[in-house]
């Protein structure tokens, strides 16, 4: 391999454009060459609109594509586990819109096929890659907070169009799944659960959308060290539009109102109150230099296949506290 990276994209998802074409327009290791798409006159028009120099006539095509080094995959959730598959076995890395995959089973099984392929599979949690998130995890691992009571995130923002592929349990849908997810990983790592001490869920209760299909979720959780933790999700509830994250423990608190794309903590102690910024640079811009260094250079990612499946676990432990059939792959 060359010292750029060059990345094939699977489907004209408008997330794409945030997520990988901007921060790779600035980037002088990485170079967005090839779209398709189900339909290909919506490929083309995407790749016109934003630069794309190829189109292939379908997904196969540009996974056979000799010159394409890796994949971004921003498919609906119930494709992301069969088409991760495809890429290994084409031998191409990939970087994989959360959720990693339908549910815990499928997770496991992707997670074997990159072990084995020895490939590059990242999950893209974007958050995590930014500084912000690393100096939430530094507080409450310092211990400044004394020992941790509690941790709880949000994300809840409006999504009224019912018929968006979100809302469709075929699809893998549901705000568990597309905002949801966030939450929990959010409260895993401030919780300690890349130490090793996943949570337990406790309690979960969903308001419905249709069968099976949660527009909102919330669910009460314990970790083994004693501490709680709670997330709430929704696309579609009372809470409009609230994305957070906070740890509370014996002598401090650390609150952050928007860990997706803030740059500020807020804490409040025994001491008294400060605020901490970091960088303001994008979260996604973060997200594809740590992947182009995991392919390019073998350093290490945050979010592997082994972290994919705890999450995933987390999540079908939820839906089926809820009274929820987990989501199955297409």
């Amino acid at each position: 391999m060359s010292d750029q990276l060059l990345i094939g994209i699977l489907g004209a998802a408008q997330i794409s454009a945030k997520a990988l074409l901007v921060p790779a327009s600035t980037s002088s290791e990485v170079e967005v060459t090839t779209i398709a798409a189900r339909d290909p006159q919506r490929a083309r028009e995407y790749a016109a609109k934003h630069g794309i120099p190829r189109v292939a006539a379908s997904y196969e095509e540009l996974l056979a594509d000799p010159d394409i080094d890796a994949i971004y995959n921003p498919l609906p959730n119930g494709l992301h586990g069969r088409w991760t598959l495809a890429a290994l076995a084409a031998g191409k890395h990939v970087l994989c819109e959360k959720p990693f995959t339908a549910n815990a089973d499928e997770a496991r099984v992707v997670a074997d096929a990159a072990e084995r392929s020895g490939l590059v599979v990242m999950e893209a949690f974007h958050y995590r890659y930014h500084p912000l998130a690393q100096r939430m995890q530094e507080i409450v691992e310092s211990g400044e907070l004394g020992k941790l009571q509690a941790v709880e995130a949000s994300f809840c923002f409006p999504l009224p169009k019912f018929s968006d592929i979100r809302y469709n349990f075929d699809l893998a849908g549901g705000a568990l799944m597309d905002a949801g997810c966030y939450a929990v990983h959010m409260i895993r790592l401030l919780g300690g659960a890349e130490a090793g001490g996943e949570p337990e869920v406790v309690r979960a209760e969903a308001k419905l959308r249709g069968a099976n299909i949660d527009r909102a979720m919330r669910a009460d959780l314990r970790f083994p060290a004693g501490h709680t933790g709670r997330i709430r999700c929704s696309m579609w509830s009372s809470d409009v539009f609230k994305i957070s994250a906070r740890a509370v423990g014996e002598r401090g608190e650390l609150s952050v109102f928007n860990p997706l794309t803030g740059n500020r903590i807020s804490m409040r102690g025994k001491e008294g109150k400060r605020v901490e910024r970091v960088s303001k640079r994008a979260t996604y811009a973060y997200q594809l230099d740590a992947f182009a260094a995991a392919v390019l250079r073998g350093e290490p990612v945050l979010t592997p296949p082994a972290d994919s499946i705890a999450n995933m676990t987390v999540i079908d432990a939820i839906y089926t506290s809820a009274g929820l059939p987990l989501r199955q792959p297409v």
